[in-house]
Formats: C-alpha cells, structure tokens, sequence
C-alpha cells in the first residue's frame, strides 16, 4: 500500500485520548517517513468514521472504548474499507478481561486467578487472600486499577468505586502476583506469528501506572529482558502468541505479564491496538530486532484487510 492515501484514527472521547493522540502522530509521522500518504484524523465519535470513504485505508491507533473495543472495526467492514490489527470478535473478546480470562482457560494460558463483582469480601479473601488486584474488565492504560496488599471491606469498597468511576464497565478483582513485570509484542510478519522480544518492566517508584507508563524517564525497560532464564524467555513469547492465535488476533498485539519467583508466568491481558508513543513498548520491542517505527508501521499497514478474521 506504499503511496497509497492512509488515514490515521486516534483521539476518541475516553479516559485514554491524550495517549491515542500520541500514538496517532507517531503513527502518521512514521507512516509518511515509509512513503505512505498519511492523514491523521482525530476521531471524536463512531459516526465521524462516515468521512473516511475517500482513504485507501486505516491505521487503527485508538485506545479504549469504541475504537479498540470491535465497534469501530464492525463500523469499518460495513463500509468496506481495509484496517489494521483485529476484527470485531478478537477486539471484543481482548477489551474483556474477564471474557479473555475465559479464551485462555480454554486454551491452556495460565492467568491469575480472580472474580467478577459483585462479590463477598470473605469469598474474596478465601478464593485470593488479601493481595490482590481490583481493575474494571474494559479499559487500558492502568487506567483505575488499585492494587491492595492487605485487603478489608473499606479499602475493597474503595477500590471498586475508583475501578467503576473510571469507566463504564464490569469491575474485576484477581489475586496479585508478586515479581517481574513484562510485555511481549507478537506480529505477523512474512505469513508467520512471530514474538518480538520480551520487555522488562521496571518503574523507578511505584507499580506500571499511568503516570509511570507514559512520563519519559519514570521507567526502565530492559529488552530484551536479560534477568530471565532462556526457558522463561520463551514460555512468555510462546503464551503471547498462544493468546494472539486463541483470541483470534490478527496484524499484531501486545501480551502483558507477570513473572512469579519461581518463574512461572501469568497472562495479564493483550492489547490489540497497543500504544504507539515515543515511551510505548511495541515501537522498542521491534527496534530491538532492527526494525524501525516507519517499518514496522508500513508492515502493518500493508497487512490490512477488510473482511471476516
């Protein structure tokens, strides 16, 4: 699709709009570096995705919502035109954590346990102990999430008030997983699912926030992630792609972790239109093979279709 008119969706009007603007200007800079033409178009509702009938294609950079979430991607099938990443189901299915927890399930992925409020604060303790980690179902970004060392009614309370007052979702609690945090990015590339390396996380201060993800210089990420054994190495490439293909991915998404003591991991979520900024953790997983942020964009978007994934 090189040359080709491309418009660059980012923007929306949920809790993760400023992060998708970012993504999108990355994006669309990228893109015209890689001899596209690209227009980046910040888009405030799913009814504004009428316009899009004059482009070639859509590189999909929105986060959250209706932009990640299958709506936009059904809006943009019915109106025929090619798009990055997911189908409707896959985007659907990864924005539900609790829908994902149960594909992984399925296919064998190991996850953290947990439970879908409402529920009991002593079945709660009984099921996950008191470290645990409260998080609406939908939505990215950390955006509302509380993680609790010592559980009690009052603090619980609390927790899901901020999990719902962030968005308009179903609100999770599953149990902590003490260790490292990690990410790895898969793509399809050259008709293979491929892992990018594996990325280590580690904030100066706190847990991976919002704030700690997206203010330059608050975190370091190590890639590829020199403290895991090459066995834990490539359990965490295998679930990535395991959780793409089961999830019925496509294009490319983003698989987060935790890594226990004793290195067993934990599948957190995937991302299927991960973020794209200058501190976003796709871009330096695909530099770390030797594929620039133009490259790895151009890819993408000459992977896009229109049409049942």
């Amino acid at each position: 699709m090189t040359g080709k008119k491309v418009a660059v969706l980012c923007g929306g009007d949920g809790r993760e709009r400023e992060v998708s603007l970012r993504s999108g200007k990355a994006v669309c800079d990228a893109l015209n570096e890689a001899d596209f033409h690209a227009a980046l178009i910040d888009l405030k509702s799913l009814a504004e995705a009428e316009r899009l009938s004059g482009y070639d294609g859509v590189f999909i950079a929105m986060h959250g919502d209706w932009g990640e979430g299958g709506q936009l991607q059904a809006k943009l099938e019915a109106m025929n035109i090619s798009y990055t990443g997911s189908g409707p189901a896959a985007s659907m299915s990864a924005m539900n954590k609790w829908t994902a927890c149960e594909v992984f399930m399925k296919a064998g992925i190991t996850f953290p346990e947990g439970v879908l409020m409402p529920a009991g604060f002593e079945e709660i303790v009984s099921r996950l102990g008191r470290d645990v980690v409260v998080k609406p179902c939908s939505g990215g970004s950390t955006v509302g999430l509380t993680i609790i060392h010592d559980l009690t009614p009052e603090n619980l309370d609390e927790a899901v008030r901020a999990a719902k007052g962030s968005y308009d979702s179903d609100v999770m609690v599953e149990k902590y997983i003490p260790g490292k945090e990690l990410t790895c990015a898969v793509w399809e590339h050259d008709g293979r699912t491929e892992a990018l390396p594996v990325i280590e996380i580690a904030p100066h201060t706190g847990f991976y926030d919002y704030a700690n993800k997206y203010t330059s210089g608050a975190t370091d990420y190590i890639v590829p992630a020199k403290s895991l054994t090459p066995e834990e190495f490539a359990n965490v490439q295998a679930m990535a792609v395991k959780a793409h293909e089961a999830l019925g991915c496509s294009g490319y998404s983003r698989a987060d972790f935790r890594l226990a003591p004793d290195g067993k991991a934990y599948i957190l979520e995937v991302n299927t239109a991960p973020g794209m900024t200058g501190t976003s953790l796709v871009p330096k997983a695909a530099k770390a093979i030797g594929v620039s942020m133009s490259e790895f964009v151009s890819e993408i978007m000459s992977s896009a279709s229109c049409g049942k994934r």
